[in-house]
């Protein structure tokens, strides 16, 4: 392969999550062409780009240590699959197996990168294995404890416009299965008040949503109390300033709402969107139309959801069916 030259690469400016870092300028423009190729051709999120370089600067600042000098592409080409286990074993004292396993994917994105652009070849990943991550199940609400919730910010806050607010944010993330970020990214001309809506999830992919009646009259009361004349290029969702949002707001509220209801841990926002899924299911939604609703990528990720099903369904089994007891 012929030696890597800063000559090779377009003036980029240096990629701020990596600043900090020890790295040689062949290796600092390769990561600058990475991210950005990860922004604009793969339109990751700025949320996205932010993990991925703590990733990748968890990485270097090992293999400084590692290597006892400052890592280049050539010294990434030279690494063995004992290397990359060295630091996976390092990182596994500080941190959980799925934040390990990210890192690790964030490893493999950018070697596949600097190998396809023929910056760098590195071997040493091909036989290393990811560590295997616990099957994780969806943990949703039941269909009453989701009702109940939806409408309980009424009991907690004092302002009856703010109140609305946040009964809106529920019923949306409920009945149409958002993200929180997809919810409190929505304008105030995108408001849900018809029967469909677009959204745009993670990836920039856009997927069509029907509106139920409940949730486009919770938006409806919402707007006719909110105190503030919302833009339409503004945020649907608006603070006790009239600013945006914050989901950290409605994730305190949630947790509110959890000591009031008596419910567990696991109720969050985003539980709420694994209800939406959890209870189409049991109510004999197609598993591929829930796939399109939620916007996933691929049906396995739709597919834990039959988990959660199944659970159910022997629940109640064992609770009523005589042989069982």
């Amino acid at each position: 392969m012929p030696a890597v030259t800063t000559t090779n690469f377009p003036p980029l400016p240096e990629p701020p999550t990596l600043a900090r870092f020890s790295a040689t300028e062949d290796l600092r423009a390769a990561v600058g062409l990475w991210l950005a190729w990860l922004g604009g051709e793969r339109r990751a999120s700025p949320h996205t780009l932010a993990a991925y370089g703590r990733d990748l600067a968890a990485f270097l600042d090992f293999l400084t240590t590692h290597l006892g000098n400052t890592p280049s592409l050539a010294a990434i080409s030279q690494l063995t699959t004992a290397d990359f286990r060295a630091f996976l074993a390092f990182r596994a004292a500080d941190i959980e197996r799925s934040s390990l396993a990210r890192g690790l994917s964030t490893v493999r994105s950018f070697a596949r990168f600097v190998e396809r652009r023929g910056l760098a070849a590195v071997p040493g990943l091909a036989v290393l294995r990811a560590p295997k991550l616990p099957k994780s199940v969806p943990k949703p609400l039941s269909v009453a404890d989701a009702a109940e919730l939806v409408l309980a910010p009424s009991e907690l806050v004092a302002s009856a416009w703010q109140a609305k607010r946040d009964i809106a944010v529920f019923t949306l993330l409920y009945g149409c299965g958002l993200r929180i970020s997809e919810a409190l990214g929505l304008a105030r001309g995108e408001a849900p008040l018809g029967e469909q809506i677009t959204i745009t999830g993670k990836g920039q992919k856009q997927r069509l949503v029907p509106v139920l009646a409940a949730v486009r009259q919770a938006i409806a009361e919402y707007l006719a109390v909110c105190p503030y004349a919302l833009a339409a290029d503004g945020p649907l969702f608006v603070g006790a300033r009239g600013g945006p949002l914050s989901p950290r707001l409605v994730q305190q509220r949630m947790q509110q709402l959890r000591g009031l209801l008596g419910l567990p841990d696991t109720a969050t926002p985003h539980a709420l969107r694994h209800s939406f899924a959890t209870h189409l299911l049991g109510g004999g939604g197609d598993l591929r139309a829930i796939q399109e609703l939620l916007g996933h990528a691929s049906l396995s990720t739709t597919q834990r959801y039959t988990s959660v099903e199944t659970e159910r369904l022997l629940a109640v089994y064992e609770a009523a069916h005589p042989r069982a007891r």
